[in-house]
């Protein structure tokens, strides 16, 4: 290949996608408020307080996806629930095997979750976070071990789950999901 042949590619060339309207933009801000909020209601309110938790910073980019592009591959129920499941445990195996040394336990974490979740057909771009969380959260993110596989990770997925299918059909102009397996 020739530099100038692999200097093209990086041009572009696509026409850049349409902003979304006001009723588009606010049943995703309803979403994402109720997604998030609940479980960091539920985690304040009721895991924190036995040194666990629900929130973590990788949910905030699934609800872009679940309530913002509610059409994306990547926001459907198999890559969200699928994907936060099997990074979260690649996370904290990569954790157990190698978190003496914290920089290769993040980037194999990050790699590993990357192909098992192309392996499984679960890709959720967010979830890579997760995995990358399990090695880098702290100490109480280490101490709930293969917890951190269910609780948080799943467990949170699935309640953005519940808030995407309520909130995301309530508008006759909105479907969720395109597909469940």
């Amino acid at each position: 290949m020739k530099i100038s042949d692999y200097f093209s590619k990086m041009k572009g060339g696509a026409k850049s996608p349409r902003r979304d309207n006001i009723p588009e933009m606010l049943w995703s801000w309803i979403g994402a408020l109720l997604g998030v909020g609940i479980c960091g209601y539920l985690s304040v309110k009721y895991f924190e307080p036995v040194d666990s938790t629900l929130l973590i910073g990788s949910f905030g980019s699934s609800a872009v996806l679940v309530y913002g592009a509610i059409k994306s591959p990547f926001a459907q129920p198999r890559n969200l629930v699928g994907g936060h499941l099997v990074s979260a445990v690649v996370g904290v195996v990569c954790f157990q095997l190698f978190g003496e040394t914290v920089w290769l336990a993040a980037a194999l974490s990050a790699a590993f979750a990357t192909a098992a979740m192309l392996a499984t057909g679960t890709v959720h771009p967010p979830a890579g976070a997760t995995a990358m969380i399990a090695v880098i959260g702290g100490e109480k993110i280490h101490n709930l071990g293969f917890m951190y596989v269910f609780i948080p990770a799943t467990l949170g997925a699935l309640i953005l789950l519940i808030v995407a299918l309520a909130v995301n059909n309530l508008s006759k102009n909105r479907r969720y999901p395109e597909y469940w397996f």
